[in-house]
């Protein structure tokens, strides 16, 4: 491959990977941010899991 050839293509997915990236943070920038319902809820899941996963523990130090 001639270095012409070598540099154009490089410049060429420069421009894709470029296009990509303002693609991705348009999208990132229209996504609805996690309000406070989410993060609570799934702060009570990982407790109820905790807890759940608790007992078992407990009774095996038994």
């Amino acid at each position: 491959m001639h270095p012409e050839t070598h540099l154009a293509l490089h410049h060429a997915r420069a421009v894709e990977l470029r296009a990509e990236a303002d693609a991705y943070r348009l999208a990132v920038a229209a996504r609805r941010p996690r309000d406070l319902r989410t993060h609570l809820g799934w702060t009570l899941v990982e407790v109820g899991l905790r807890l759940a996963a608790a007992p078992k523990a407990a009774a095996a130090a038994l």
